[in-house]
């Protein structure tokens, strides 16, 4: 999620909007004569009226074409290359469009070198408000220190110095570096990275923190990502040299600096999620109406018959952007203390008769289905881990992969669970593994990838799998 501050500069993006329509369809109006004398549509009032019909078609695929290419995300550190390339795109695309109107609305007559005449009148104005409002900003932050955002730096690498190079000279790009922290000891270094947590705490309205994710360790990485989340500020990674890229992050260039952010994935588009959304409620009203309300009842007695203790498990997990919470289950051993490394393995003596049964079926699981109802799980998606396995994980794989992972909601099942790699870990890997399945999920995530998991983890669980004890 990319969080935008600020109190005017949000509105120049559909001010430009607008005013590139109204271009669009001024100059349609003049160059093509849009009037209803010298044409014959169909019965329709809208496809009598030329100028209408042709203001519908460009808002239309207009927003749809600019959508596809990001023709309106120019940021503060977009090259002027960049803002050039997508003009062209955009050129290319939309006389396409156009003449494919006029192709196949053939009451239309309008000549070939009109129509071009039309494009690139139409696109030196876009082009040169466009390079205007680009360049007027830059001077708004140079000369009245205005659209400016605050930022810290998290380490020493040599990324971290070029960064900093580029906030402090190229002051048009509107950035204030108001501290840098690290455990290296230098004279441009505000503190340690510990202490750079007290410093985000006394100092709020921070909008970026860009951090040198190889300094950091994954709690910290974990504290970074909660901390600009809750805070709605921006995070940022700074890679190593030799590493520049991954595509499971996005990737933007200042100067020549690769700056690395959390990519959004499909299923957190804001269609996506609500769709999503609105299945997993409804799902898991249906596991806890129709199966949990009388199945609780059944296993508190044969829990209880059996062992001491409560029925059902609270453990913390970790969830979307590494945030924790409460993760239930049935019990199934006969003691409630999570202790680290404690995984359970085969012919673990403190599983329980009938926790062997609710572990072998995956009933145990069943339980989550309220985290689904309040907001913390998903029906579907990568399973969560306990605390203490979180940084021993991170260790074996690489960080940025790691990152991605979390930027989802956890799931009550997941594509790596049903491809085998659930419950212990024995090898490096099988954690490996886990978020590769678990990555892909998330890259090629579908309403229907979600059913077929489902129906998957139905079919396990009367198959029996081999590390489900």
């Amino acid at each position: 999620m990319e969080y935008i501050r600020g109190r005017y500069s949000w509105l120049i993006r559909p001010l430009l909007v607008f005013f590139d329509l109204f271009i669009i369809n001024l100059l349609a109006f003049y160059s093509f004569n849009l009037n209803e004398e010298n044409l014959h549509f169909f019965s329709s009032a809208i496809f009598n009226n030329k100028h209408l019909l042709f203001i519908v078609y460009s808002l239309v695929f207009w927003m749809l074409s600019t959508s596809f290419i990001n023709f309106y995300n120019v940021y503060r550190y977009t090259s002027v290359l960049n803002i050039l390339s997508l003009l062209i795109k955009q050129f290319l695309i939309f006389s396409f469009l156009v003449y494919a109107f006029i192709g196949v609305f053939r009451s239309v007559n309008i000549q070939a070198f009109i129509t071009f005449k039309y494009l690139v009148s139409t696109f030196l104005i876009i082009g040169f408000i466009k390079f205007l409002s680009y360049y007027l900003l830059k001077a708004y932050r140079l000369k009245l220190k205005g659209n400016v955002r605050r930022v810290i730096i998290i380490g020493d690498t040599q990324g971290a110095n070029e960064l900093k190079s580029i906030f402090n000279q190229k002051k048009e790009l509107g950035y204030k570096l108001l501290a840098r922290f690290s455990n290296k000891k230098t004279d441009d270094i505000t503190g340690s990275i510990k202490e750079s947590f007290i410093f985000l705490e006394k100092n709020s309205g921070i909008d970026e923190i860009y951090c040198a994710i190889e300094e950091l360790t994954e709690n910290q990485v974990n504290d970074f990502v909660k901390y600009a989340n809750l805070h709605h500020c921006n995070i940022k990674f700074i890679p190593e040299t030799k590493k520049l890229f991954t595509k499971r992050l996005k990737t933007d260039f200042y100067n020549y600096l690769p700056v690395l952010s959390i990519q959004e994935a499909a299923l957190n588009n804001n269609f996506n999620k609500l769709f999503k959304r609105a299945f997993d409620v409804l799902f898991s009203l249906f596991i806890i109406v129709f199966i949990l309300s009388w199945l609780s009842v059944v296993l508190f007695i044969l829990i209880k018959l059996e062992s001491k203790g409560p029925l059902f498990y609270k453990h913390k997990r970790n969830g979307i952007n590494y945030k924790e919470f409460n993760c239930y289950k049935f019990r199934s051993l006969r003691t409630i203390n999570e202790i680290k490394g404690s995984y359970v393995k085969q012919n673990d003596t403190r599983v329980t008769k009938i926790g062997k049964f609710l572990r072998h079926t995956s009933i145990d699981e069943l339980p989550q289905f309220f985290n689904v109802l309040l907001g913390d799980m998903s029906v579907v998606g990568p399973r969560p881990h306990m605390l203490s396995y979180t940084e021993d994980y991170s260790k074996k794989i690489d960080k940025y992969n790691f990152i991605f992972r979390h930027h989802v909601k956890p799931g009550i099942s997941g594509l790596a669970q049903i491809k085998g790699y659930r419950g212990e870990i024995k090898s490096d890997e099988d954690i490996i593994n886990r978020i590769k399945f678990d990555n892909f999920y998330i890259e090629n995530w579908s309403i229907l990838l979600d059913v077929k998991i489902i129906f998957q983890t139905i079919f396990n669980i009367f198959k029996g799998e081999e590390k489900a004890y």
